[in-house]
């Protein structure tokens, strides 16, 4: 019914039926057609037709003078729709994880601003998987696996698990040489990573453990900046130690235990992606594919 309304009005702004065809790309009888079904719908007449004039009946006026404004609105706001779906500019929410964020993905936000300056970017920051609906985010970022099936999801890459402690510390106590030996060592255990999993080069032997730390936390920053100066061995993704690694400040632990990945998502709530969002997805993810931190390995030899 609304098309034919369209149709209506756009026969009373031309003033004759073959105009308006004209203007539809439509053929005379079509619109003859349904502007008798549009008048069948309404139970009145609303043109008065002759050979050489056209014009509303009073009903048809009144209808005409109602209904022109009202699709005049829906057109803009259309068009208004229709321009943030699909151009690169806007308010961007986005949630994501502290230190990933402040760390490896810093760059990729950075990049993302400077390429579209009519981006406003809303990047709020908690280790906590906030509620997407209830933030009214456009895009999460998430650790670890997805489980909710209300949200969309895109695998941006993986971060792997090390073993670290201090130079100083290993001076002092030495190394583990098997993970079992780790019950006899001062740990530092972060609540995310509360289960510590080791598996062997040949796949045959697991140790899956709980640890109970010298000092339990729940910011794996300051458990990086606890095992550098020597108060205990540390479980924690290579994106965060890695420059630790690298400055000889942190030393890796059993090298040749494998430990879990911690896959890294991209999660939404809309089955259609506005063009913005989708820009910065695909921005995250080529980042993501480019650095090798976030593909389960190393920029540099640990």
């Amino acid at each position: 019914m609304l098309d034919d309304l369209a149709l209506f009005v756009s026969i009373v702004d031309h003033g004759s039926l073959q105009a308006a065809a004209r203007h539809a790309n439509l053929p005379p009888a079509t619109l003859t057609r349904r502007l008798q079904k549009l008048e069948g719908l309404l139970g009145c007449q609303l043109l008065l037709r002759s050979a050489r004039s056209l014009k509303p009946t009073p009903e048809g006026l009144q209808y005409y003078e109602q209904c022109r404004p009202l699709l005049t609105a829906l057109a803009q706001t259309t068009a208004t729709l229709d321009d943030d779906l699909n151009q690169v500019k806007g308010t961007l929410r986005v949630l994501a994880p502290v230190n990933l964020s402040r760390g490896l993905l810093a760059p990729a936000y950075a990049s993302f601003l400077a390429a579209w300056p009519e981006i406003r970017l809303e990047l709020s920051l908690s280790n906590r998987n906030e509620d997407v609906w209830r933030h009214g985010a456009d895009l999460a970022i998430r650790v670890g696996p997805q489980d909710d099936p209300k949200l969309r999801q895109r695998r941006l890459g993986v971060i792997e698990m090390v073993l670290v402690a201090s130079p100083a510390y290993l001076a002092e106590h030495g190394a583990p040489a098997h993970p079992r030996e780790l019950a006899t060592h001062r740990l530092l255990v972060s609540s995310p990573l509360s289960t510590w999993r080791f598996t062997s080069a040949d796949g045959k032997e697991t140790v899956e453990m709980q640890p109970r730390g010298r000092c339990d936390l729940n910011d794996i920053e300051l458990g990086v900046t606890l095992a550098e100066n020597g108060l205990g061995l540390l479980y924690c993704p290579l994106t965060l130690c890695h420059q630790a690694l690298e400055a000889g400040r942190l030393v890796r632990l059993l090298p040749e235990w494998r430990t879990p990945q911690r896959q890294i998502y991209a999660v939404w709530p809309q089955q259609q992606l506005p063009r913005k969002v989708r820009t910065l997805l695909e921005h995250l993810a080529e980042f993501a594919a480019a650095t090798p931190l976030l593909q389960g390995g190393s920029e540099q030899p640990a």
